[in-house]
This record gives C-alpha cells, structure tokens and sequence, in this order.
C-alpha cells in the first residue's frame, strides 16, 4: 500500500497560494523610482493563525497582500513579500496558530526600513492585516519621531469608509474576526480556499473587556467573532477599491518634499 505524503493528501483547492510575492527585477525597482521624487515601500504584515473553520490560517496575509497588491496597481510604490507571522498570542488556544514576539515583530520592521533606506527607498507603509499587531503603531510613532517616513494602513477610518461603500452590514465592533469582510475579500480575491461553513459560522460577541487577558477562546468556541454568512464577493471587491481610495492621502503625505527651513531667497 502506498503511503501519501502530507502534501499529496491535500486537494488542490487547498494547496498553496501562488502568486503572492512580487516578480520585480532590480531593473523594475529601478525604473518605478526614477519616475517619482520620493521613493515608497509597502510591507504587507499578516498572521499566521486560526480564523475558524473555514478561512485558511494565512488569512489576514492573504488579505494584507491582497490591499498591498491594489495599491501597488495604482501608485507607483515598491511592493514587498509580506511578514506572514506576526503577533496572534490571544489565539493560542487554537492548533496551528504561530505567533512572534512584540520586541521580535518590531526589529523586524526596524530592520526593514533601515534596509530600505541604505538602498533608496526612504519612504515605508506598514500594510496591517491583524488587528492584534500593536506594536506596528509603536514602530511608525517612533520612527516618525526620529524623523523617519513611515505609515500604517488602512487605519480604523480606512475600514470604516470600506465598509460602508461595499455595503458591509457588520460594524467594525462585530465584524472583529473571520466575519463579513475577510470572508467577503477572500471570496473576491482567493475563493478556492474557502472551506464549506463561513454561512452558518455567525457569532457575536461585541463586549470582549477581558480579550487581551482571557485570550479569544473566552468569547468563542469556534473561532469566530462576527457575521460570515453576510459575506459576498462583491462586497469583498468593493472594499478594496475603497481601500485603493483611501491611500491616495498616504501617498502624498509620504511623497511630499519637506519645508524648506533655510532662509528665504528675498
């Protein structure tokens, strides 16, 4: 009898994604730069853990990359492969979750950006798609601090504006995770992944006070804290343009030039 090996016993629909990391040359990077007077970076920081039954335990990377692939479509930015593991403590309780430390996750971003720097690129986005990576604010307040070119995104009010332009039903409160809008972009951008389920996984749990003590498994026993059955592709690709809206700000903050403080040429 012939013994499968681990690769060969999953389906294709739940093989690996391809696609996901940037095909750029040094040629491609060189040639985007000369065209813009302020070269920018984006890093898509994802997780690498549970979202249910029915979402794949890369989520949150498939959707940061998938927000970090739009901009890149329609600014003139360096994409990045994304950071696929990141800080997921308080989902710990459920197998296959792998978390970094905060001090860990923070060099790493550190590191990045300094590398960016010694080779051209002075400008850094922090694409997020965990809400339990805090530590990427710290990362940009500081570095924004020492002068440095660094923002996260989408913030709160990017999300907000997304949801209500795609129709998202869920509020950012229920919506807090494998709800509405993952499932919804996933169904747009990879909806070979989803397992069977997302339709009768809805669970709300909107006081969560204790979440950071208590870990997720206090709220939920399936993993799941939001409405997945509202979910639609349409929706999921609405979010994105959105999304791809709502950085054009971000864009020409980082790329502006800095005040002249020198004297004025009277």
């Amino acid at each position: 009898m012939k013994v499968m090996g681990g690769s060969q016993k999953r389906s294709a629909a739940y093989g690996p994604v391809h696609g996901l990391l940037p095909a750029d040359t040094t040629e491609d990077v060189r040639n985007r730069g000369a065209g813009v007077s302020r070269q920018i970076a984006v890093l898509p920081v994802g997780s690498f853990e549970q979202h249910g039954p029915y979402l794949p335990l890369s989520t949150d990377t498939l959707v940061a990359c998938a927000i970090a692939r739009a901009i890149a479509d329609a600014r003139p930015v360096h994409l990045l492969p994304p950071v696929t593991i990141s800080c997921s403590h308080e989902h710990a309780a459920w197998p296959g979750t792998v978390s970094l430390s905060s001090v860990t996750l923070h060099a790493v971003i550190r590191d990045v950006a300094d590398s960016l720097r010694r080779s051209g690129v002075d400008a850094l986005v922090l694409v997020n798609g965990h809400g339990g990576n805090y530590v990427l604010g710290n990362a940009v307040q500081e570095s924004s601090a020492r002068g440095e070119r660094m923002a996260l995104f989408p913030a709160a009010e990017d999300w907000e504006t997304a949801r209500v332009r795609a129709g998202v039903a869920t509020s950012l409160l229920t919506d807090m995770h494998a709800g509405e809008i993952e499932t919804s972009i996933l169904l747009h951008t990879h909806p070979e992944l989803l397992r069977p389920g997302y339709e009768t996984s809805d669970h709300i749990a909107d006081d969560r006070r204790h979440l950071l003590t208590s870990g997720m498994s206090t709220y939920t026993d399936s993993g799941v804290i939001g409405r997945p059955s509202l979910a639609s592709a349409e929706k999921g690709k609405k979010l994105l343009e959105s999304l791809t809206d709502s950085f054009a700000p971000y864009f020409s903050l980082l790329s502006e030039e800095p005040a002249d403080s020198g004297p004025s040429g009277v």
